[in-house]
């Protein structure tokens, strides 16, 4: 790995840190809030590539499982990989490397409109998809409840996905981060 590489996950693990300062906001019939740090995600899936960008990840989970309280919630330590917001953490384990291997598919030729429907589907449908998956099975809840729950974040991760996508083409525009 290469100093800049090094460099520049180093930043993204800074802004995932710094996306966690912002309070959550609780929504009231589900134990999992509403985060900011998610964008940080988005961003390392779009301006990373899967590699990096899964690196951000793991390194930025490293240092939750060893106790630094990163997360917007304050918590940390293993137990949070396996309490309710467990599910949408290894969403966003999973994010970069699925949005990577769909750019990949899509080839060169893709546009600006593929790239963000692909973003939003790996950072927001699949997260918010696991997220339900995980909340159906740790507390018992039906699928189909789940799933119906989860939908209150669609609509702010699909901000957040946008956001992230014009952050993300003006700084290829004036920085090559991407692999």
């Amino acid at each position: 790995m290469k100093h800049k590489d090094i460099a520049i996950i180093s930043l993204f693990i800074a802004l995932l840190i710094a996306l966690g300062f912002i309070p959550p906001l609780p929504v009231g019939f589900l134990p999992v809030p509403i985060v900011l740090q998610n964008l940080g995600v988005l961003l390392a899936a779009a301006l990373l590539g899967p590699k990096r960008g899964t690196i951000v990840v793991a390194l930025f989970f490293l240092l939750v499982l060893v106790g630094l309280p990163v997360l917007s919630s304050r918590s940390a330590g293993i137990a949070v990989f396996y309490g309710p917001s467990g599910g949408f953490l290894w969403g966003w384990l999973l994010a970069p490397a699925i949005y990577g291997l769909g750019d990949r598919l899509l080839g060169t030729h893709h546009g600006l409109w593929q790239r963000r429907i692909l973003l939003w589907l790996s950072g927001a449908v699949l997260v918010d998809g696991l997220g339900a998956l995980w909340l159906s099975i740790g507390l018992h809840m039906p699928l189909t409840s789940a799933l119906m729950a989860s939908l209150i974040f669609i609509p702010g991760d699909t901000l957040k996905t946008v956001l992230a996508t014009l952050v993300a083409e003006r700084v290829q525009h004036a920085l090559p981060v991407h692999d």
